[in-house]
């Protein structure tokens, strides 16, 4: 069976759901806030994550995308509200799929099987969480980067930017596969987005001229491994 990863800060249902998922034969791995659900997915490597979108700590739609930005673990998402709004913004956000409260166990146990028949196969010796570039050490679950050891502070949009660019280091990305994973489906024409925040970028890592995010003109963006001077 598979290891199942539930994350909500209701208590009950935690119990609820550790019981009846364990006598259906899953192991069950849980936490109750938004940072610690994204520890446990780096740290326990679950089959499937059971996410609730409200979370005391973070949005569950946040939690969904900063999961997305490192792993393809199928993640079905929890909520109380069954509005079209909400159900379209956590699939476009990385959801497998999404489920309104109240549910059966039989109902989650047969969408939990549905998406491991379905799921992607992660990339063999892959750190979990940490993507490094050679100086460039980007720590995808706390969302902090370095480089040469030296912590640069990001927003987080400037930082899904980096962490997809190196994701595909010292390949050009071009600027309708930068918007779409980081800005969403409905920016594909907006690549002025993605100069402004490359130009944020290079200016927080001391990059102005350009030799560690290349441009590619009229095409996109390219991430060069990270040597920094001595």
């Amino acid at each position: 069976m598979a290891r199942v990863l539930v994350i909500d800060d209701d208590t009950s249902l935690l119990r609820a759901l550790r019981l009846g998922l364990e006598s259906g034969g899953h192991e069950v791995v849980t936490a109750n806030t938004g940072t610690q659900g994204l520890s446990q997915t780096a740290l326990s490597s679950p089959d499937v994550v059971v996410l609730d979108l409200g979370l005391p700590d973070l949005d569950g739609l946040v939690v969904c995308e900063r999961i997305r930005q490192w792993s393809v673990v199928p993640i079905i998402v929890l909520s109380a509200t069954g509005s079209e709004d909400r159900k379209i913004a956590a699939l476009n956000g990385g959801a497998d799929d999404y489920v309104t409260k109240p549910f059966s166990m039989g109902e989650l146990e047969a969408r939990i099987r549905a998406v491991l028949r379905n799921r992607p196969i992660e990339s063999e010796g892959e750190t979990p969480g940490v993507i490094a570039v050679g100086t460039l050490q980007l720590d995808l679950v706390h969302h902090e980067v370095r480089r040469g050891g030296k912590r640069i502070e990001l927003t987080a949009k400037e930082f899904g930017l980096l962490a997809f660019l190196a994701r595909y280091a010292e390949r050009t990305c071009t600027h309708q596969m930068i918007l779409g994973a980081v800005w969403g489906p409905g920016y594909a024409s907006e690549a002025q987005y993605v100069h402004a925040y490359v130009h944020r970028l290079r200016q927080k890592l001391n990059d102005e001229d350009g030799t560690l995010i290349e441009t590619t003109p009229g095409v996109g963006y390219c991430l060069h491994t990270d040597v920094l001077d001595d």
